[in-house]
């Protein structure tokens, strides 16, 4: 795939693919190329040359039936809109639902459920923007939980928050793979790949390299990627 905006070239040449019951770490500097990548994948963004498939069918039908659950970045989203937390997951039961929108016993059910898995259960009626920073990217997730998504693609989703938040998305991210599910996770937190992910992809504009952590994480890749040596416990400079 190859992803052109005006005159910059933001992807070239990629090609990829997760299988189930796998979480794929995607690593790559700012301005590599992930943001672009996910929303490729999900049919916001058009490209130039190539193709995707998500569970077989093209990004516009398995929006629509709710087979891939996206978490963007914090800054996508406008978090001054006046809607509460259980709103904001219910809207993945949207594709379930008639014309209407009005939510039936197993919608309602599957938001509690999501709500339960994710932590967040006592803060249902809290206006979202009055969340944290983990606890509002844990209500995307429990909104692809509820949805039934069979993929999950998370943008940055440890940025900025706590170390709660990070543990209970790192569980829950670890159960839905235990589960079957495919999950695309962008990350800078390298030392922890090797343990949250199955398999990395690290990206600069073209895929590198895609395979093992310990492969992908492998100094000569650091230094081609992000121009870095790692540090001793796996930290980098």
């Amino acid at each position: 795939m190859t992803v052109r905006y005006g005159d910059v070239l933001a992807l070239e040449d990629v090609s990829l693919s997760v299988g189930p019951g796998r979480i794929c770490g995607l690593l790559g500097a700012n301005g590599s190329g992930k943001s672009t990548l996910f929303t490729t994948i999900m049919g916001l963004t058009g490209a130039e040359a190539g193709s995707v498939r998500i569970l077989g069918a093209a990004p516009e039908r398995a929006r629509r039936q709710g087979l891939v659950g996206y978490v963007p970045q914090s800054e996508q989203v406008d978090w001054a809109f006046p809607v509460r937390v259980v709103d904001v997951v219910m809207m993945g039961r949207y594709g379930r639902m008639g014309p209407t929108r009005r939510p039936r016993r197993a919608d309602r059910a599957a938001v509690a459920t999501a709500l339960e898995r994710t932590g967040l259960t006592d803060l249902a009626h809290r206006q979202i923007g009055a969340l944290s920073g983990g606890q509002r990217k844990r209500v995307f997730v429990a909104r692809g939980i509820a949805q039934g998504a069979r993929v999950f693609l998370l943008d940055e989703p440890f940025a900025g928050v706590d170390k709660g938040s990070e543990a209970t998305i790192t569980e829950v991210l670890a159960a839905m793979r235990d589960e079957g599910h495919t999950l695309l996770v962008s990350t800078h937190d390298l030392a922890g790949v090797g343990e949250l992910c199955d398999e990395a992809a690290l990206l600069q504009r073209r895929l590198l390299a895609h395979g093992p952590p310990g492969e992908v994480l492998a100094p000569e890749r650091l230094m081609e990627a992000f121009g870095i040596a790692p540090l001793p416990g796996g930290r980098t400079e």
